[in-house]
C-alpha cells in the first residue's frame, strides 16, 4: 500500500467523522433553536460539515481514483 493511499484512507475516515459530528450538532436542541431563530446553522456546525465533506472527497480521490 502506497503512502498516497494511506493518506487517502486517513482523510476519508476523518471526513466521515467530521460529517458525523456536524450532523449530530444539527440535530441537537441548541442547533435546532439556532436554526429556527436565525434560519441557518452555527458557524461551528457549518465548519464541521464543510470540512468533513472536503476531507471525505479528497480521501475518496486519493484512495480510489489516483493511481
Amino acid at each position: 500500500m502506497g503512502s498516497t493511499r494511506l493518506v487517502g484512507i486517513i482523510l476519508l475516515v476523518v471526513g466521515i467523522g467530521l460529517l458525523y459530528f456536524g450532523y449530530q450538532s444539527t440535530q441537537s436542541l441548541g442547533g435546532q433553536v439556532t436554526e429556527t431563530l436565525t434560519g441557518r446553522f452555527s458557524d461551528e456546525t457549518m465548519w464541521y460539515l464543510i470540512g468533513g465533506a472536503a476531507a471525505a472527497v479528497a480521501g475518496v480521490f486519493l484512495t480510489f481514483l489516483k493511481k
